[in-house]
């Protein structure tokens, strides 16, 4: 079977009965859940709230014979989330898409240009990825504060400690709907926030103000209230940086850090919030770049079993999607090898691979895992594993690869921001 119909399966998997492949100018109908719809110019914007029922029985068997008709190429590239370069498609991002088939991308800071070249982006990568399984995940880092990405026309959201300074998880949760309503003009459907790290080493030098506060408690209502507002308004909020990133005295973009707490001590503290956002359904958790020797002498939280299948599938019983944090940070490329732990994080149970910088290292990660399968090192059941949920969490938020309208300035939610910082002070 064609990628083409690949594509059509999923469009079962809830059921679109009017067989409309996209909005109507008037946007009252939504568009047919996770496929790569052809694009067009005039569409309106899709619809991606979360669908009621995610894993129903129908929906199951779709996606796997979803994943029955994929190649393995394609389904390997379903696990990668990949940085691009410059602020408007190039023919290397180009080939990632139709070559290696990932199945998502990330942008940074100067991957925005202003709001009309930023939208013509996110909608040049979803026309090119029109032949592939499933639309792309677009995702971005869009925290508040000094983790800001959007471009110059959204009014700045602040950072988490600000907000967490109130105490009040209502508008930690207005926090979230307001970052869903600017991400998803410009047409993204991820973000990696909540920062769940509890701020309790002073010297931390990466998370600081990017966390609600140094209080277990505090951390989680306003973490979890994070959460739901962005999931509400239709964003899949990634929580990071599982088991906890507070208490680190180096920064993972620069260097290993280590720290000696035993799994005992991380339950008393760090692992409060992440339980709590995986009781909550946490649809994504991001996984750190963290020696913790006295858990794992081994291997980094990234790629270690004991804490990614032993611990957070195991004890904390969270099944839903596991990504990396960044594979090009310091971290593992100065210390391990950025292929060699992207297989080693596989089959210690993670779904998705970040690989946020260059062309080339995406090309050998997907390389590496693919060999990995051909050998016989990874079974592909355990990769069908991880496309099933990642097909899954796509199909929950009915992406599409469907462009984007231009949004004026007009649009843009800064008023119902501006009223929202007035409530902090």
């Amino acid at each position: 079977m064609g990628s083409a119909g690949i594509g059509l399966l999923l469009l079962f998997a809830v059921g679109c009965g009017n067989g409309n492949n996209g909005n109507t100018a008037s946007g009252t109908t939504s568009p047919p859940p996770a496929t790569s719809a052809s694009p067009s110019a005039s569409a309106s914007s899709p619809s991606s709230t979360p669908a009621e029922s995610p894993s129903s029985p129908v929906e199951a068997d779709v996606i796997g014979a979803t994943i029955k008709a994929m190649t393995l190429e394609q389904k390997i590239g379903q696990m990668l989330l990949v940085g691009v370069e410059g602020t408007s498609i190039d023919d290397s991002a180009k080939k990632m898409l139709t070559e290696q088939f990932v199945g998502g991308v990330i942008f940074y800071k100067n991957n925005f240009s202003d709001l009309e070249g930023s939208v013509r982006f996110v909608n040049d990568l979803k026309k090119a990825n029109f032949s592939n399984p499933a639309p792309l995940f677009i995702s971005v880092d869009q925290e508040g504060g000094k983790v800001s990405r959007l471009p110059k026309e959204f009014v700045a959201m602040p950072d988490a400690a600000k907000v967490g300074k109130t105490g009040k998880p209502e508008l930690a949760e207005q926090m979230g709907a307001l970052l869903a309503q600017q991400l998803k003009l410009v047409g993204f459907n991820v973000d990696f926030a909540p920062v769940l790290d509890i701020n309790s080493n002073p010297k931390n030098p990466v998370i600081g103000t990017r966390s609600f506060g140094n209080k277990a408690d505090l951390v989680t209502k306003m973490g979890i209230a994070e959460m739901n507002g962005l999931r509400d308004g239709g964003t899949v909020a990634v929580v990071k940086h599982f088991p906890g990133h507070g208490d680190t005295s180096v920064d993972s973009h620069l260097d290993l850090p280590v720290v000696n707490k035993t799994t005992e001590q991380l339950k008393k503290l760090e692992w409060i919030p992440f339980q709590a956002a995986i009781d909550d359904k946490a649809d994504a958790v991001m996984v750190a770049h963290i020696l913790f020797p006295k858990i794992d002498p081994n291997a980094p939280a990234s790629f270690s079993k004991k804490i990614i299948g032993d611990q957070l599938r195991g004890t904390l019983g969270y099944d839903g999607v596991v990504i990396t944090d960044d594979m090009t940070m310091g971290a593992i490329a100065d210390h391990y090898g950025i292929a060699d732990s992207a297989v080693k994080s596989i089959e210690a149970g993670s779904d998705i691979i970040l690989v946020a910088h260059g062309y080339d290292t995406e090309k050998k990660v997907y390389d590496k895992l693919l060999q990995a399968v051909k050998s016989g090192q990874i079974d592909e059941s355990r990769i069908d594993q991880s496309v099933r949920r990642i097909l899954a969490l796509k199909n929950k938020y009915r992406l599409s690869d469907m462009p984007v309208p231009i949004p004026s300035v007009d649009d843009l939610p800064n008023s119902d921001i501006r009223d929202w910082l007035a409530q902090l002070k």
